[in-house]
């Protein structure tokens, strides 16, 4: 099986999963925190942790299925919280939770979902040290991310962030999730400690290379390829490795914090590319995925130890 029909399978199972139990669910709460859910995505983090209890254990993915679930509602719920904070109104090609119903709407939606994460990873099968393991790292990888949030907004008052701070706050915000997909598949699965220890790392930094991947396809994707409000960071003025590396390069991206056409848009691209600010970035991606990877010798070779190799280079290749 090749990674595209491995994703497309979980992709599948994922999402007949959650239409099965919210498809129809009751009330204007339960509609709105099943919207993002069914409105589609890649599943990267549900696979990834399948992946990783898999390279432990073949047999392991089935009885963690519900950890897997658990993962993808705790992404959903960042991203409800994260789109009334950032005032998008796009994501997975649809309108947003506080567009179609307001932001307290919103924001009871997202707890909701958090709520359910810890629910569902509850529910996977498997020793009760270890699920008390799986819980508290879940829980840890929460607070990471508010915590990256918080870092996020704030830098977007400043024109001073280092790539050091960035790279900080994208560990927390994106790369801890990844992390806690990756750690948890391992460990509900029987993982011995080096072995979780190495999927967790692998998940960190690959989610740091994927946040960095994301700033790029929010530049460079048309509305229709991200599903979500073009340049919206530029527009927002928020301090990513490409504004970064762009300052560096003595590009200001200061007077594109407004509402752009297409256009201007365009035009800024080209610039950051003959600057080649785009290169850059980019490769600090690909790098920070080819170290992730070489942490992997204390798992067995395997298909699925395979298929996470690829998953992690497709991290840095996805959205051109």
């Amino acid at each position: 099986m090749d990674l595209k029909e491995y994703l497309s399978n979980v992709e599948n199972l994922v999402d007949k999963t959650l239409f099965r139990f919210l498809g129809d669910a009751p009330g204007d709460l339960n509609k709105a925190s099943a919207h993002l859910l069914l409105a589609g995505g890649k599943r990267l983090r549900p696979a990834l942790v399948m992946l990783a209890a898999g390279a432990i254990d073949k047999k392991a993915p089935d009885r963690i299925f519900p950890a897997a679930l658990a993962l993808e509602m705790t992404h959903t719920f960042t991203l409800v919280h994260d789109d009334i904070m950032d005032k998008d109104s796009l994501r997975r090609g649809v309108p947003t939770v506080h567009t179609i119903w307001d932001e307290a709407t919103a924001i009871l939606a997202g707890d909701v979902l958090y709520a359910r994460a810890f629910d569902l990873i509850c529910k996977a099968t498997a020793e009760p040290a270890a699920q008390v393991r799986a819980v508290s790292m879940l829980a840890n990888a929460c607070a990471e991310i508010c915590q990256g949030q918080s870092d996020d907004m704030s830098f977007e008052k400043r024109d001073d962030v280092s790539r050091g701070e960035y790279l900080e706050m994208v560990r927390k915000k994106t790369g801890a999730l990844y992390a806690a997909a990756a750690g948890i598949g391992a460990i509900l699965a029987g993982a011995s400690p080096p072995q979780a220890e190495a999927l967790y790392n692998l998940g960190m930094t690959t989610g740091i290379g994927f946040q960095i991947q994301d700033d790029l396809i929010d530049l460079l994707s048309s509305r229709d390829g991200s599903g979500k409000d073009r340049a919206s960071d530029l527009r927002a003025g928020k301090q990513t490795l490409i504004a970064i590396v762009a300052r560096e390069k003595g590009i200001d991206l200061a007077p594109y914090r407004k509402d752009l056409t297409d256009d201007e848009i365009d035009a800024i691209i080209t610039e950051l590319q003959d600057a080649g600010v785009i290169d850059e970035v980019k490769k600090i991606a690909h790098d920070l995925v080819v170290n992730a990877k070489k942490g992997l010798s204390v798992i067995p070779e395997s298909e699925e130890k395979r298929l996470i190799n690829e998953m992690v280079d497709f991290f840095v290749t996805r959205g051109f």
